[in-house]
């Protein structure tokens, strides 16, 4: 049986109200914004007029429609130059309970459209080349579902800085769960060449993809591909058939959840312990942790059962050839060998 992983507090609630996008341009908010706030004055200015009477114009002692306007303006401004005044209790009333908060709402309309369309804007604009000029060597996560997610919290837990890592997706609510993680974030389409180049795809250290659907990661791959060359891309694919199709595509490993599942029921059946001895692998919150690395120059000579960092060496990678630790190959390790290791993770016995 595979052990369950230990509570991950920070995840946040388990469940989301029920939400529907509104798709609305962004000039047609903006539209929507000003014609309620119109809307607003044009029926004060229709409450003036109704009650002129309750009005003094102290300049000719004649309320005319465009003295209402005028004195509706000034109103809901706040200006208040005295000239025109409610000198009836009905007309007072009518500026304190009516007035003043439809007053209220034309300033937040306002202000708010401020906000979103100049100060916002700027504001994330400023931060966005900022965080721009600080990503090098980063590791860019494109797609945060259930994959996407799973392999940030591992990454994390794993020891790497969450301001190292940038995540893309088109799901403002998924990214406010990457976001509460400390992770850069970025709202847009991972297929764009724009989007690659807003993350400094080029100077990545790994990129990560699982955009949920085959068809639409395997894009994403030759995207990433044609503007970062060597850049190594791992992408997860749910179908046998798409993985020669993702490898051709530039993906340098390919992860198939649905076959590593299958290799677990496979193991469980041969025996017991199979299943949680590969479960412990694959999670840094296990006794042991599967380490890929290149060799140091103290190993180089040195058989693959006498490594310095004290794990059990399991198969190197030289010149593209995968090398098992029972070949004769494995017991002089040479410069630039790439070795798989096991080394225990301090969680307990291995």
């Amino acid at each position: 049986m595979v052990p369950a992983r230990p509570p991950r507090h920070y995840r946040g609630p388990h469940f989301k109200p029920l939400r529907r996008a509104v798709k609305v341009p962004v000039w047609g908010d903006f539209f929507i914004r000003i014609g309620l706030a119109l809307a607003l004055v044009f029926f004060v200015v229709l409450i003036h007029w109704f009650d002129r009477g309750g009005l003094r114009d102290s300049v000719d002692g004649e309320v005319s429609f465009s003295d209402i306007v005028y004195f509706t303006m000034i109103s809901i401004t706040t200006t208040g130059f005295g000239d025109i005044a409610p000198v009836t209790d009905r007309a007072r009333m009518i500026e304190a309970i009516i007035v003043t908060p439809i007053r209220f709402a034309v300033f937040f309309i306002f202000v708010g459209t401020a906000y979103n369309f100049i100060i916002k804007r700027s504001w994330e604009k400023w931060r966005m080349e900022r965080i721009q000029e600080t990503l090098a060597d980063h590791i860019v996560v494109l797609g945060f579902g259930v994959s996407g997610s799973e392999s940030v919290h591992e990454l994390i837990e794993r020891g790497v800085d969450p301001h190292n890592i940038v995540v893309v997706d088109p799901s403002e609510e998924r990214l406010t769960e990457a976001e509460k993680l400390g992770c850069n974030v970025m709202a847009a389409d991972a297929t764009r060449d724009a989007t690659l180049d807003a993350v400094r795809i080029a100077s990545a250290q790994r990129v990560l993809v699982s955009a949920g659907r085959d068809d639409t990661s395997i894009l994403i791959v030759l995207t990433v591909r044609a503007l970062a060359p060597d850049v190594p891309i791992s992408v997860v694919v749910r179908a046998d058939d798409n993985e020669s199709l993702a490898r051709q595509a530039g993906a340098n490993t390919v992860i198939n959840p649905v076959r590593f599942t299958g290799l677990l029921l496979a193991g469980s059946a041969r025996g017991a312990h199979i299943a949680d001895y590969l479960a412990d692998l694959a999670s840094v919150t296990g006794r042991v942790q599967l380490v890929e690395r290149e060799i140091t120059d103290d190993e180089c000579g040195c058989a693959i059962d006498a490594l310095t960092s004290g794990g059990r060496g399991l198969r190197i990678y030289r010149d593209g050839e995968a090398l098992g630790f029972w070949e004769a190959e494995c017991q002089s390790l040479k410069k630039g060998d790439v070795i798989v290791e096991i080394v225990p993770t301090g969680n307990g016995k291995a």
